[in-house]
């Protein structure tokens, strides 16, 4: 009998949690109207809810029933912990122990150093999530309560609590996302919040926690905080600081003036939709301007934030911020003649910049083929399509509009696409670098002319 690895029961896990939503998805009970949803667009919704995307092909506010709601609703909160960690969460509360196999599952799906601790891990993250969703869900509340009424209010605030913390992008408020809200401070503050609190991954939580701890008993001076991170939370910190303030600057300078997104409103309300907008493609998927409407420039810029995405350990897709930044140091380097990526008064081992090179190179190359066949099949222009499969594969779901009029060849794709953008970086981290190791002789080196 065939054992599985790690990887395979991870990826499966998604695959099985997937095939069971769309079939709950196409019962009559789940839909608004009481008939059968399209097996295709049921297969979607279960992909785009598992994979945290957020792209859709029927409404979610008007498709669904309150069943399928909540059915979507779970969805979204098991692809954003993660099947396996859910799955040993029930195990702990139920009071029993993790075997070794079942912590190696929770280590692959967080990319963890050991297996350290890792029962402690599983509590923590639960625990976050759930806190900072009850937050969120109490700040919606405060909108959503008096304008649906106390059921309907406390249903949409939750289920948009835990999609924006899950960065799937999907509400049951609007049917133009948070667009209608594009000036309300008490949503645009608590999603963004709950955005970047859920980007920048847990392992930062944690340390930030450490540090302030560290302060409070032995009264390390403020200005020495920062010193005091691991170096992984410094790279993710900065470097997602850079992102939302560059691009909310550049947002700015691309669409003050463009009557359909940014120049209809005042400067506040300008300042408040791009920073929104700069932090929202960063995988979150909501949007409060129009996303058909933004300028070529501001399609590019949108498509390389979602490329980037958040940061690891964290509910945000992409290829990660701190992967990003490894490359870019390193260009730097090579630029400025040194042998080696240094930041922060640390030197970058080799490993970590070729596990970097991989995940990126891998993610082009699904973009190209991904844009490619959708090119084929469904023939929309070149930026709408690029936008839907870096989106896609980003796990972000903004979409300048063409998703429901994908054909079912297309929908197939993109809904292929979703799949290895939330699993392809653990799939390609064990392929690429927890594989059998090389012998120990190693060939002789030649170099080879570049540029």
């Amino acid at each position: 009998m065939k054992k599985w690895t790690t990887t395979q029961l991870i990826a499966l896990s998604f695959l099985a949690t997937i095939f069971a939503g769309a079939l709950l998805l196409m019962l009559p009970c789940s839909s608004a109207d009481g008939r059968m949803t399209a097996p295709v667009d049921a297969l979607f919704t279960a992909t785009t809810s598992v994979c945290v995307t957020g792209l859709v092909t029927v409404s979610t506010m008007s498709h669904w029933s309150a069943f399928g709601q909540v059915v979507i609703t779970v969805l979204i909160q098991l692809g954003g912990l993660g099947i396996m960690t859910v799955s040993m969460a029930v195990l702990i509360f139920m009071g029993k122990r993790m075997n070794l196999r079942e912590q190696v599952m929770v280590q692959e799906t967080y990319s963890l150093d050991s297996l350290a601790g890792i029962r402690q891990v599983v509590v923590k993250i639960i625990a976050g999530t759930f806190a900072a969703e009850a937050i969120g869900a109490f700040f919606y509340a405060l909108v959503y309560v008096p304008q649906f009424g106390l059921v309907r209010g406390v249903g949409a605030s939750i289920f948009n609590a835990v999609s924006t913390f899950c960065n799937a992008g999907m509400d049951i408020v609007s049917e133009d996302s948070l667009a209608p809200y594009v000036m309300n401070p008490v949503i645009n503050v608590t999603t963004v919040v709950l955005i970047i609190v859920s980007g920048i991954g847990f392992l930062v939580w944690w340390d930030l926690v450490r540090v302030f701890r560290e302060k409070k008993h032995s009264g390390i001076k403020n200005y020495r905080l920062f010193a005091r991170l691991r170096l992984h939370s410094k790279l993710a910190l900065v470097t997602t600081l850079i992102l939302i303030a560059g691009g909310m600057l550049l947002y700015l300078l691309f669409e003050w003036s463009n009557p359909e997104t940014l120049g209809r409103f005042g400067v506040g309300g300008k300042l408040t939709a791009a920073l929104f907008q700069s932090v929202t493609t960063r995988t979150a998927g909501f949007y409060t301007i129009s996303q058909g409407a933004l300028r070529s420039a501001s399609v590019l810029l949108t498509l390389i934030l979602m490329f980037i995405g958040g940061s690891p350990m964290g509910t945000a897709g992409g290829v990660k911020t701190t992967t990003i930044a490894m490359l870019v140091l390193t260009v730097a380097a090579v630029m400025k003649g040194r042998r080696s990526t240094e930041m922060f008064g640390r030197r970058l081992a080799v490993d970590s910049l070729r596990t970097a090179l991989c995940v990126v190179m891998v993610a082009l190359g699904v973009v190209f083929v991904g844009s490619t066949l959708l090119f084929l099949t469904d023939g929309f222009s070149f930026e709408d399509t690029l936008y839907e499969i870096v989106s896609a594969v980003a796990t972000v779901g903004l979409s300048r509009g063409i998703t429901p009029q994908l054909s079912t060849l297309g929908k197939l794709i993109v809904i292929v696409i979703m799949y290895i953008g939330r699993t392809g970086p653990i799939t390609v981290a064990f392929l690429f670098f927890t594989g059998k190791k090389g012998g120990a002789m190693e060939l002789p080196e030649s170099k080879i002319m570049i540029g």
